[in-house]
């Protein structure tokens, strides 16, 4: 099982970018998934999460401006960032609680994985 994160990029404030984070491997079902920021010096902080029902909670300083959605399908969760800020810069890593395929002996896993991130850099 891995997620792939992208969608980052370089953008001038008031811009707007797409994150993407995508599931593949031997899945049964994709449960909550977060995104992530983390800044040097900081500890990495939550910005938004959405269950597999479709539920999404967002961070309060968001304002707003943060839209998480699922294509449960396609095993992939989007963030929509708008009017970005410079103090939205950072990396972006998606982590997700995955229940995989059957295994040999009939049971399935459940852990938690994490993407790779990827890097979203506002200019001012």
């Amino acid at each position: 099982v891995q997620l792939q994160a992208s969608g980052g990029g370089l953008v001038q404030a008031g811009g707007s970018l797409n994150l993407s984070c995508v599931a593949s491997g031997k899945i049964f079902r994709v449960n909550t998934v977060a995104w992530y920021r983390e800044t040097p010096g900081k500890q990495r902080e939550l910005v938004a999460s959405i269950t597999h029902g479709g539920s999404a909670n967002y961070r309060d300083s968001t304002g707003g401006r943060l839209s998480i959605s699922r294509d449960n399908a396609k095993k992939t969760v989007y963030l929509q960032m708008n009017s970005l800020k410079p103090e939205d810069t950072g990396t972006y890593y998606c982590s997700a609680e995955i229940v995989g395929s059957r295994n040999i002996g009939g049971t399935r896993t459940v852990r938690d994985y994490w993407g790779q991130g990827t890097q979203v850099t506002v200019s001012s």
